[in-house]
């Protein structure tokens, strides 16, 4: 079929062009989609597919497609929101002003559908329509009446149907009954509505584009025998992703190099201060003592940092003659509204303990202060910027607290954010610093500006993985002097679970990128009888992934030990195993891999999972194994083993954080330099006999502390140590 050509040059696209002036990659993606839309014959189940990341320049982006679209004979654009207020109100408030100039000529109609008049009148109908419309029963139904019923010739013009943040919501796939009843009604009714128009075309806008990929060939709707077919994209666009933008790979990669700005962003709490912050409970938490309980540390150092974090921004752009910005925070660990009120509670107490301490104890918020502006200090020094004096940050902050600058917001419910938003449809922020709690603004599309601080303790457990990543508020086009003071708190095993997300997502989009998505990614799982096979991705619980691909590292992180008693003899017939492998060379040598399996089981039997983190080992030697069983070399079954001794790193860095990098030492014989370079189709397993020296934070007795390196021809693998029932 020949290739459609396309006005570029045509009244909206040009306008919208000279306002917002795209750069090249961003007209090639805008033109790209439009010639695909028109070029492919997109059917129900294959629509076109805009994929970019989160926060990334979507809504920017399929704006200037409605715009190119309306150029090229599509008259009526619908754009299918996630199904909140505030998020209909926010996209409904960016069209307006993304296209003010044609709504004033009355060349464009802008309705949120269920504000559509009942009166419009045909002069109105005849100019291009855009429609606003959440993914949610009585939104549908409304659109389906003004499309079929009270303004019938809408339906017999050209549409393009935008589903913006198209996930599981638009296509079916979840894991709870209740979830799949609920919204496959909502994707039965999105499907019957494009049945009905004369000629459309259908467009999906996602940052998650696993939420596509992992689908069942069919989903059967609960209660009726009616099947409804999973979309399957017919073609992908990607959106460009420029210069400033933050994303996972700064908070999971980049912050595990040392002098990187981004190291020092993550700072971990503990389970129990997000049980204490959950509800009140006097027995655990006095909240009179907000100002110095060891109970809500984490809160509290947050919060402070934050403040200095705010005051530090605000004196460098006042010194470098800008206009200083306001800032926010974010606090999002529960959804239930009691939790809120509380944690809102504490904060405040912090706030006017704060305040009250100027006066009756200036020593501790001098003390307060004075550590967090050395904590904030340690990254700022990574940039050539001024940095202001600890005088001058403390009179600010003591300015900041008597002024009340520092906002306190509870949103937690849809009324409540709408009254919040501004007119474009973000969050106001009425302060120079704001801090929000809650969990309904952390909807996915809700901008919250300038954040340089999210407390974040929400369970991976009980979320999909778009869900968990959407969270992830922090995302965005950021400038690297806001990232200096910028500070994101959770658990470790949080953490954990979002790097492994981030680690799914990234393989998966590079599949993608690759036009490989197809077969592309192996999934796969162990059976009944401990056996690697093939994994229905549908069924995989994201937070329990490990995504193997080309030289990644695998150790277990912030564990403890056993006591010396109790693990010496098994460090002992550790010992005695690697010897009688190695014979007592320090050189590569290949290790069966029934050995490497009893190496790794018996270095398990040594840590304590009630003391310290628990390590995946599951995980670990399944990985192992699949890597040098699925190889076309001679050394199939094997490893490449390297054991190193009377190593004595310690269990906590100096930053407070658990140490990752014991096989990383500098120099021209580093263990990892030489795995990287033998690892080519089989995996290289190192082996650290440490000290474990009680100043060291461990228990006083010697351990292996082992780290497998995946081979540099390693195709991208998902191995999931949990499924789904």
């Amino acid at each position: 079929m020949e290739t459609k050509t396309i006005n570029t040059n045509g009244y909206f696209y040009k306008g919208l062009c000279e306002k917002n002036g795209y750069d090249d990659k961003t007209r090639d993606c805008i033109e790209t989609t439009v010639i695909n839309l028109l070029d492919k014959e997109t059917s129900l189940n294959r629509p076109g597919m805009l994929l970019g990341k989160i926060q990334s320049g979507k809504t920017r982006t399929f704006i200037g497609i409605t715009a190119l679209s309306f150029d090229n004979g599509y008259d009526v654009a619908i754009v299918l929101t996630k199904g909140t207020r505030a998020l209909a109100q926010q996209t409904y408030e960016r069209l307006k002003s993304e296209f003010e100039d044609f709504y004033r000529n009355d060349e464009i109609q802008i309705h949120d559908i269920m504000s559509l008049p009942d009166n419009l009148s045909q002069w109105e109908l005849e100019q291009k329509f855009l429609l606003v419309v959440k993914k949610e029963t009585n939104n549908l139904k409304r659109l389906k009446d003004a499309l079929f019923v009270r303004y019938p010739e809408l339906s017999h013009k050209k549409v393009l149907i935008i589903d913006d943040e198209a996930d599981f919501a638009s296509i079916g796939f979840t894991r709870t009954k209740q979830e799949i009843i609920d919204i496959n009604v909502i994707a039965g009714q999105i499907d019957d509505i494009r049945k009905q128009l004369f000629q459309s075309d259908f467009l999906q806008v996602t940052a998650t584009p696993y939420s596509l990929y992992l689908q069942p060939e069919d989903i059967k709707i609960e209660g009726s025998l009616k099947t409804f077919k999973p979309i399957k994209p017919a073609f992908t666009v990607l959106v460009p992703i420029h210069e400033g933008y933050i994303g996972g790979d700064y908070y999971f990669e980049e912050s595990q190099e040392e002098n990187s700005i981004a190291s020092y962003i993550y700072h971990p709490i503990s389970e129990d201060e997000l049980l204490v912050i959950k509800k009140q409970n006097r027995h655990k938490f006095k909240i009179e003592e907000a100002l110095t309980s060891r109970k809500i540390e984490s809160l509290r150092k947050a919060i402070l940092n934050f403040i200095v974090g705010g005051v530090i921004r605000r004196l460098q752009e006042k010194n470098s003659g800008n206009r200083p910005k306001k800032y926010s925070f974010i606090v999002h660990t529960e959804q239930g509204k009691a939790a809120h009120e509380w944690q809102e509670n504490i904060v405040n107490e912090l706030k006017e303990q704060l305040r009250d301490s100027l006066d009756e104890n200036p020593v501790l918020i001098s003390q307060l202060v004075e550590d967090s502006y050395k904590d904030i200090k340690e990254s700022l020094k990574l940039l050539d910027r001024q940095i202001p004096s600890l005088e001058e940050v403390k009179f600010e902050v003591d300015l900041a607290l008597k002024k009340d600058y520092l906002m306190i917001t509870k949103v937690n419910s849809e009324k409540d954010v709408n009254q919040l938003l501004d007119e474009t449809g973000q969050l106001k922020l009425r302060t120079p610093l704001n801090i929000f709690i809650g969990g309904q603004i952390l909807d996915r599309g809700i901008t919250i500006g300038n954040l340089i601080g999210f407390y974040y303790g929400r369970n991976p457990k009980s979320f999909q993985q778009d869900t968990v990543l959407q969270h992830s508020r922090m995302f965005g086009y950021r400038p690297i002097e806001d990232l200096a003071v910028t500070r994101f708190y959770t658990t470790l095993r949080i953490y954990d679970a979002m790097k492994k997300m981030h680690e799914f997502d990234s393989a998966l989009r590079e599949a993608f990128e690759k036009g490989s998505q197809n077969n592309g990614v192996v999934f796969i799982q162990k059976d009944s009888q401990n056996k690697i096979i093939p994994c229905n991705p549908n069924k995989l619980l994201l937070s329990k992934t490990t995504t193997l691909k080309p030289f990644k590292r695998l150790l277990p992180i912030g564990f403890q030990t056993g006591y010396k008693t109790n693990i010496s003899p098994i460090v002992k017939q550790i010992d005695q195993l690697i010897e009688k492998a190695s014979h007592g060379s320090e050189k590569p040598f290949l290790l069966d891999l029934e050995t490497a399996i009893s190496i790794i089981n018996l270095i398990k039997n040594t840590y304590d999972d009630e003391a310290g983190e628990p390590w995946d080992v599951v995980s670990f030697i399944s990985s192992m194994e699949y890597l040098s069983l699925n190889t076309t070399s001679n050394y199939e079954g094997n490893v490449w083993c390297i054991v190193r001794k009377n190593r004595n790193i310690g269990r906590i860095r100096n930053d407070g954080k658990y140490e990752h990098s014991p096989d990383t030492p500098k120099g021209e014989n580093s263990e990892l330099k030489i795995a990287r370079s033998i690892a080519k189709d089989i995996p290289a397993l190192i082996l650290l006999r440490q000290k474990g020296e009680i100043d060291k934070n461990w228990r006083g007795a010697e351990f292996w502390w082992p780290v497998l390196v995946t081979p540099e021809n390693t195709k991208t693998v998902i191995f999931s140590s949990d499924i789904s029932d």
